[in-house]
C-alpha cells in the first residue's frame, strides 16, 4: 500500500534586510506558492515603510497581491488594536489549510521567530483574557521595572522573556498574576513536511545592506508614515511599543531628539535587532542555510519530489 505524501510548508526566515520576501516571491513563483507574512508589524494597516512590507499591486482585489504572488496576514488589523501571537498563529494555521486546500505549496516567510516558531510547533497558548485596567496601569512602568516584577513572581519565565520586549512582559505578568505562575508552553508540532531554509549573509555585508535600507526608506517618505499614524489617532506609547523605526522617528516628530540622533540611534538598534533574530533562529532545528538563491531552488525542488 502507497503512503500518503505528508502536507508541505515551506519557511523562509533570516535577520532583517537579508532578502527573505524577495526570495518567497521568486519561489512562489517558480513552485506555485502563496505568501503567508511571518512578521509582527506587517499585520498593521498603514505600516508600510517601517516594516519592509512588500508593494501592494495596483489590481483591484480583496486579497493582497504583490509581483502577482498572493500574500496573507499583511494590512489585516489597524495599528490602534490589540494584535498577539495568539492570534497570529490561529490566522497562519488557518491560511496554511486554506492554500493547501487549493493545491498551492504555503510559504511562511518573515523574521519574527517567536511568530514562525508559535506556528511550526503548533504552541498550545493558556486561555486568559486580556485584562484590560491591568494592562493600562502596567503599561506606565519602565521594562526594567516590569521585569522586577515577574522575577518575583516567576523568575524561570522572567530569565527566558526578550527584555526588550514589553508587549511580552506585560502578558506574563497577567498570566502570572492570575495563575501564580506563568505555566511551562506545551508544543505539538505540526504533523507536516516542514522545509525551512534561512538566508545566511556576512556580518559586513548584512550592515551595508541594513544602511542602505534604512537610506531608501527615508528617502521614499517613512518620516510622513510616522506623521501619518499620529495624525490617524495612533498613540505616541503605541509607535513606541512597534519599536525601531516607529519608536525612532516619533522621538524626532516630538522634538526629543534631532535628525543626526535619530539616524544613529536607529541604525545600531536595527543592528542590534538582526543579532537577537539570529539567537532565535539558532536555537531552531532543522534550518538549512542558504547563501544563494540557486541554493534555495535546489532544496525546495528535491525536497518537493519527495
Amino acid at each position: 500500500m502507497k503512503k500518503i505524501k505528508k502536507k508541505k510548508l515551506l519557511v523562509i526566515l533570516g535577520p532583517t534586510a537579508s532578502g527573505k520576501s524577495d526570495l518567497a516571491i521568486k519561489i512562489a513563483k517558480k513552485f506555485n506558492g502563496e505568501v503567508i507574512s511571518a512578521d509582527s508589524r506587517q499585520v498593521y494597516k498603514g505600516m508600510d515603510l517601517g516594516t519592509g512590507k512588500v508593494e501592494k499591486d495596483q489590481q483591484k482585489s480583496k486579497f493582497y497581491y504583490s509581483e502577482n504572488i498572493r500574500h496573507h496576514l499583511l494590512d489585516i488589523i489597524k495599528p490602534t488594536q490589540y494584535f498577539s501571537v495568539y492570534n497570529y498563529q490561529k490566522l497562519a494555521l488557518k491560511a496554511i489549510k486554506d492554500i493547501l486546500k487549493r493545491k498551492k505549496l504555503p510559504i511562511l516567510c518573515g523574521g519574527t521567530g517567536f511568530y514562525i516558531s508559535s506556528v511550526i510547533e503548533n504552541w498550545q497558548f493558556t486561555k486568559i483574557k486580556p485584562d484590560w485596567k491591568l494592562r493600562k496601569s502596567l503599561e506606565q512602568l519602565s521594562n526594567e521595572e516590569l521585569l522586577k516584577q515577574l522575577e518575583k513572581i516567576d523568575p524561570e519565565r522572567a530569565k527566558e522573556i526578550d527584555p526588550k520586549n514589553k508587549r511580552r512582559i506585560i502578558r506574563a505578568l497577567e498570566i502570572a498574576f492570575k495563575l501564580g505562575k506563568v505555566p511551562k508552553l506545551i508544543k505539538k508540532p505540526l504533523k507536516m513536511d516542514i522545509l525551512i531554509l534561512g538566508i545566511k549573509k556576512e556580518k559586513e555585508e548584512l550592515k551595508e545592506l541594513i544602511k542602505k535600507r534604512l537610506e531608501k526608506r527615508l528617502e521614499k517618505g517613512m518620516i510622513e508614515e510616522v506623521k501619518r499614524l499620529k495624525k490617524e489617532g495612533v498613540p505616541s506609547s503605541k509607535l513606541e511599543s512597534f519599536g525601531l523605526e516607529y519608536r525612532w522617528i516619533n522621538r524626532f516628530l516630538e522634538k526629543k531628539i534631532s535628525y543626526e540622533e535619530m539616524i544613529k540611534s536607529l541604525y545600531k538598534e536595527i543592528l542590534k535587532y538582526a543579532k537577537r533574530q539570529m539567537t532565535w533562529f539558532k536555537k531552531m532545528k532543522n534550518v538549512f542555510w542558504i547563501k544563494t538563491e540557486k541554493e534555495a531552488y535546489r532544496l525546495v525542488k528535491d525536497w518537493l519530489k519527495n
